[in-house]
């Protein structure tokens, strides 16, 4: 692909990177404030349900009550490699007050659990993201912030209300926007970051014990005015990093470019028909690649129909647009369609002659309904199975193939691979939408069996780690024995949090990622439960050294 424009985009002189901002809302209580209480709590009592199922705030949904400062010499069942020296954080929602009224897994406040290993020891922590959102109702002492879970017919719209109407008397402070930080984290630039798609990104710092301080809000010297996705890509060859935001008014999709000193250029705007959420996109050595799936934000349809905001449409094409990744506008992204689909999430993605590859996770009829309210035990009408889909640069075709059956998720690869062709897969087997079961290792050079039925051994599948009757994992992050692309691609360890709900007591898990061994490596006992999460990361010892500078 001799033809594609790679020049590197240039940070301009004198240009200062730190960009941290210092997070302090000023929310005021009052009359007001009583006020919109009052009418808020009326409009809930006429018009919600509160007999309504939250299992979402139940069993190991339900949040941890309390931060957990360093927790040392944990229990270990085996032994913890030298490699994995470092700090393995996960993330995911933990509401700190009780919702007004409906609540949905995205709502909940950011808590990351860390586990500091150092000379085969284990320390545990638990640190809330100290956003904006969070200081303001630790003021209030209660949740004042719109959920997700609110936003369903006639009463979405009057709880939308309420928000606007808490932010244009100046009650809620959202000059520092209004987001959880409870999805990803990634780091860059000397820094960690912790993530949610429709804000900017928070900095933590990882103290020398293993405990978490979140420094302030991430905005590059003001060129960040929009959202930021929660799963930016991290090139591991040139350090530069690549994210986008996506918003309800146009420009719909803004790509932005980090170099690997954290200056960000210029906003490129794409240009696609409807605002639509995507929640993950993928590079190669030369593109970015942006869907344009048909899960539309549409609040007519939310008061209509009574559904959710974001409105899946089955009868449209899913979009794929691949973007030279320095280009200083869209004129030169060229789009694929493929057959109706949704994705949350992808594996990776890289160049073969004149084609772009993509490895994701691809979703049929979602429905974000399904982590609002009641947990469906067992997954209905859904179907989320790897895919490797192909964009032909030349012809201008697309082409896909089904690699694995239902379910599927959180696919996670050797991250020195990323935008560069890679043979090993480690995603999440799901029985229910939001329950790992096991973690499963794709091997992309073999075939997948026909006429399998469930996810087991064999053909592309090189190996299952079954986590047992009633024990619920979450991602898997791969951690080399050596960083770099000299070594084995799977020659490394996969670890992750486990929860038993036959004792109550979670753990982190160890296995070898080459042989996919049923006897794990090592098992660290917790000091309590850590509720079911999104996106977790491994820091290494040298990042946090990079870190400790700040």
């Amino acid at each position: 692909m001799a033809d594609v424009e790679t020049e590197k985009l240039v940070k301009p002189e004198g240009i200062a990177t730190k960009g941290i901002v210092a997070v302090n809302p000023k929310p005021n209580k009052g009359v007001t404030s009583k006020l919109i209480d009052w009418f808020e709590s009326l409009i809930v009592k006429l018009m919600y349900d509160s007999s309504q199922p939250q299992h979402y705030l139940s069993g190991n949904f339900a949040p941890a009550r309390d931060e957990t400062p360093p927790t040392v010499d944990l229990p270990v069942i085996g032994f913890l490699p030298e490699c994995l020296d470092g700090e393995f954080v996960r993330v995911g929602p933990n509401p700190k007050f009780a919702p007004v009224a409906g609540y949905h897994w995205f709502d909940g406040d950011g808590m990351v659990h860390g586990i500091r290993i150092k000379d085969g020891k284990a320390t545990y922590v638990s640190r809330y993201v100290r956003t904006s959102r969070l200081k303001q109702e630790e003021y209030f002492g209660a949740s004042k912030f719109m959920k997700v879970g609110d936003l369903k017919g006639f009463f979405g719209l009057l709880m939308v209300n309420m928000q606007m109407l808490r932010a244009k008397l100046k009650v809620l402070d959202v000059s520092y926007g209004s987001g959880t930080a409870n999805t990803a984290l990634v780091y860059h630039h000397g820094k960690l970051l912790a993530l949610s798609e429709a804000d900017k990104p928070y900095v933590l710092k990882v103290l020398e014990d293993g405990d978490l301080q979140t420094l302030g809000m991430l905005d590059y010297d003001k060129r960040l005015s929009h959202s930021f996705t929660a799963h930016p890509k991290v090139d591991p060859i040139t350090g530069e990093m690549f994210t986008f935001g996506y918003a309800h008014t146009p420009p719909y999709i803004t790509y932005r470019v980090i170099s690997k000193d954290g200056f960000m250029h210029d906003p490129v705007p794409i240009t696609i028909s409807d605002p639509i959420m995507m929640h993950d996109f993928a590079i190669t050595e030369n593109y970015a690649i942006f869907m344009d799936l048909p899960l539309y934000f549409r609040p007519k349809e939310m008061v209509k129909d009574k559904k959710l905001i974001f409105t899946f449409d089955a009868t449209k094409k899913a979009r794929f647009g691949v973007l030279p990744r320095f280009a200083k506008d869209d004129l030169l992204i060229k789009w694929f369609e493929l057959p109706n689909c949704f994705i949350f999430h992808n594996a990776n993605a890289w160049e073969e002659e004149d084609e772009v590859v993509l490895i994701t996770c691809r979703l049929q009829n979602p429905d974000l309904d399904m982590v609002s309210g009641e947990v469906k035990e067992k997954l209905e009408n859904f179907s989320n199975e790897l895919y490797e889909m192909r964009f032909n640069m030349k012809t201008g075709l697309a082409t896909q193939k089904k690699l694995s059956e239902s379910a599927v998720d959180f696919p996670r690869v050797n991250e020195s691979y990323t935008g560069r062709k890679q043979r090993y897969v480690y995603g999440t087997r799901l029985d229910s939408i939001a329950k790992v079961t096991g973690i499963v290792k794709f091997d992309l050079h073999a075939e997948p069996e026909s006429g399998k039925k469930i996810i087991e051994v064999g053909g592309n599948v090189a190996g299952l780690y079954d986590l047992g009757p009633g024990r619920f994992g979450s991602e898997a992050i791969y951690v080399p024995k050596v960083p770099g692309v000299t070594s084995e691609e799977d020659d490394g360890y996969l670890i992750f949090f486990v929860h038993d709900e036959n004792t109550g007591k979670s753990a982190v898990h160890v296995i070898d990622a080459k042989t996919m061994s049923p006897d794990p490596v090592a098992v660290v006992d917790l000091p309590h439960r850590v509720p079911y999460g999104f996106h977790a990361f491994f820091v290494t010892e040298e990042q946090l050294q990079e870190q400790a500078k700040l």
